[in-house]
C-alpha cells in the first residue's frame, strides 16, 4: 500500500494553487491557462481546484489579490519617491501584468465577481491617488476629477504602449498639470 503524503495544511495548498495559476495565467493568459493544466502545475486533481474556489473566477480574484497585496507592499517602501516615480513604477507594474490587465476588463461585462473586484481595485487606486495629490496640494474639491484624469492617462499609457521616455515625458506633464491647475484660482 502506498504511503499517504504528509498532510498538507489547506492554507497552504490553496497557496500552492493560486501560485501555479498566477504563473500559468501570466504566462499564458487566462484563456489557455485551463483548470487541468492549473491543476496539473500544482500537483493537485481538478476536483481540488474546485473544493478551494468556486469557479475560476474566483481564482482569478485570488491571484489578483495576491499580486494586489505584494504591490502594495512594494507600493509603501516607494513612499519616499516623487509622485511622479510613483506613477511610472504604477504603470510599470501594470504593463508586466498587461495580460491580466486586459483579461479582467474583459470578464467585467460577463462576471459579477471580476466586476466587483475590478470595483474595488479602482476605487483602492482612486484613494491612493488622492492622497497623494493631497499630499502634492490639490484642492480637496479637485481630488476626484484630478484623480480620474491620472487613472485616464495611466490606463491610456497601458493601451498605447510608449518608450520609457515617453512615458516619463506624459507622467512629467500629468502631475505638473494636475498640481498646478489646483494652485490656480478658479473662475468666477
Amino acid at each position: 500500500m502506498p504511503r499517504n503524503r504528509r498532510p498538507q495544511d489547506r492554507e497552504e495548498k490553496r497557496e500552492e494553487i493560486i501560485a501555479a495559476a498566477q504563473r500559468l495565467l501570466i504566462a499564458d493568459g487566462f484563456e489557455s491557462a485551463s483548470t487541468g493544466r492549473i491543476a496539473k502545475s500544482a500537483g493537485v486533481t481538478v476536483n481540488t481546484i474546485y473544493w478551494y474556489f468556486q469557479d475560476k473566477d474566483e481564482l482569478l480574484i485570488a491571484v489578483l489579490d495576491r499580486i494586489l497585496a505584494e504591490a502594495l507592499a512594494t507600493y509603501t517602501q516607494i513612499d519616499g519617491l516623487s509622485l511622479n516615480e510613483r506613477l511610472l513604477w504604477v504603470v510599470d507594474q501594470l504593463e508586466q501584468l498587461h495580460g491580466l490587465v486586459n483579461t479582467v476588463h474583459a470578464r467585467v461585462a460577463t462576471s459579477p465577481a471580476i466586476d466587483a473586484w475590478h470595483a474595488g481595485f479602482h476605487h483602492l487606486a482612486d484613494a491612493l491617488f488622492a492622497d497623494n495629490l493631497r499630499a502634492a496640494g490639490v484642492a480637496e474639491t479637485d481630488l476626484a476629477a484630478t484623480s480620474a484624469i491620472g487613472t485616464f492617462v495611466i490606463e491610456g499609457l497601458l493601451t498605447h504602449r510608449r518608450d520609457d521616455a515617453e512615458k516619463r515625458a506624459v507622467i512629467d506633464l500629468l502631475v505638473r498639470s494636475l498640481t498646478a491647475a489646483s494652485a490656480r484660482p478658479g473662475p468666477n
